[in-house]
């Protein structure tokens, strides 16, 4: 596997100790260097900053399942996957699967060809693909043999959902579009709706369940998060788990109770680009200004988290170091991954390289090996 030995100059440089302009940056063996070392590239004109550590994102999906039925070589579809990836300045990412009553590309069984597809190639790719499960919490039925399904497919990090509509639920009404997916699912609305009722009135039974399901998984190493906390009470329930991850928190009160915590909280770059969130939840702006957000994740969307973090320090609202931060050092460290993150010797050497006119991804090297090139860049590499 070749890796690249180069010293990259006079580009505007993120380094730990802040932006070095027209610094340097040296890199061998896959790792950044101390000292200068190999050829020399003149990237004048460049920024290069830490690879981006997307800690959250299912915008994967479209390239395993482009269509119905289009979904017989889903290596293929990882492998598309890395290349946008890349292109959009990645070099860790987490594809966050869902395993949902939902069914179809949320099914037990899809999440297994997802994980399975993901096994076969992942060894083959040059970013590194990390793969989460979504489990929904009232699948109680499923309980009993989650841990080795996961110890099978050789996940490390999963993270807890309910997106049961519990209000409609409740008032023994169908929820809206309820019809379309049943269809998605294969089933029969009627038998679809029956199935919601049955894990709605089952609902007693699942935080003792999650007790139990939680502390196996913990002691098996897995790393544990919520998604979409709620209150102060949701955070505490689900630390008090093990779930030390706060993905999404709706409102100000559970993120405040996160940092309260000491968990680590996630937003989606895509709320910081659209200026607040298309569901009316707490505007990333607000929390991360409050010092509520450790990382932001792509969520949908992968050219999200670049222009999130840009944007920040456009703005003002953070300098460029901070701002940056909350798309590489900051997902490094709640997901464990101390050998990347910034640019300290000794780290992989995982970078974007950016256009400095015009902002846009010119090269994606992770591991000290290019995952995405493209322009008048690629002749000053390869000069």
């Amino acid at each position: 596997m070749t890796r690249l030995e180069l010293t990259l100059q006079g580009a505007d440089v993120l380094t730990p100790a802040g932006l070095d302009q027209s610094g340097e940056i040296a890199l061998s063996g896959g790792a950044i260097t101390a000292m200068p070392c190999g050829r020399r590239v003149d990237l004048t004109g460049y920024l290069v900053l830490p690879g981006i550590i997307d800690p959250h994102g299912d915008g994967f999906e479209r390239h395993l399942a482009p269509r119905r039925g289009a979904m017989k070589q889903m290596a293929e579809g990882v492998v598309a996957t890395e290349a946008e990836l890349a292109a959009n300045g990645m070099t860790t990412a987490v594809l966050a699967q869902f395993y949902s009553w939902e069914g179809g590309l949320r099914s037990p069984d899809y999440a297994g060809q997802v994980f399975e597809a993901l096994a076969e190639v992942r060894g083959d790719l040059v970013t590194d693909l990390l793969p989460q499960l979504r489990f929904e919490t009232h699948m109680l039925d499923d309980y009993a043999a989650l841990p080795e399904r996961i110890a099978k497919w050789g996940l490390s990090y999963i993270v807890f959902n309910d997106h049961l509509p519990h209000d409609r639920l409740a008032q023994g009404k169908k929820p809206p579009r309820l019809t379309g997916q049943a269809l998605k699912a294969g089933r029969n609305p009627d038998r679809h709706f029956e199935m919601l009722l049955d894990m709605h009135g089952r609902s007693a039974e699942v935080p003792a369940a999650l007790d139990v399901l939680c502390k196996q998984l913990r002691s098996a190493g897995l790393r544990i998060g919520s998604h979409d906390d709620q209150t102060a009470a949701d955070r505490a329930t689900w630390r008090a788990r093990g779930a030390e991850i706060s993905e999404f928190p709706e409102t100000l009160e559970a993120a405040e109770a996160a940092r309260a915590g000491g968990d680590h909280i996630i937003l989606g770059a895509p709320n910081v680009v659209r200026g607040g969130s298309h569901k009316g939840n707490a505007s990333a702006l607000d929390l991360i200004a409050m010092g509520l957000c450790d990382a932001l994740a792509s969520d949908y969307h992968y050219p999200s988290p670049r222009r999130a973090a840009l944007m920040l320090a456009r703005s003002g609202l953070l300098d460029l170091s901070a701002a940056w931060g909350l798309v590489s050092s900051g997902p490094a460290g709640l997901l464990g991954l101390a050998d990347r993150g910034d640019f300290t010797p000794g780290k992989r050497a995982d970078m974007v390289i950016l256009d400095k006119a015009s902002e846009r991804v010119a090269a994606t090297l992770s591991g000290g090996r290019v995952s995405y090139m493209s322009g008048e860049i690629a002749s000053r590499f390869m000069g």
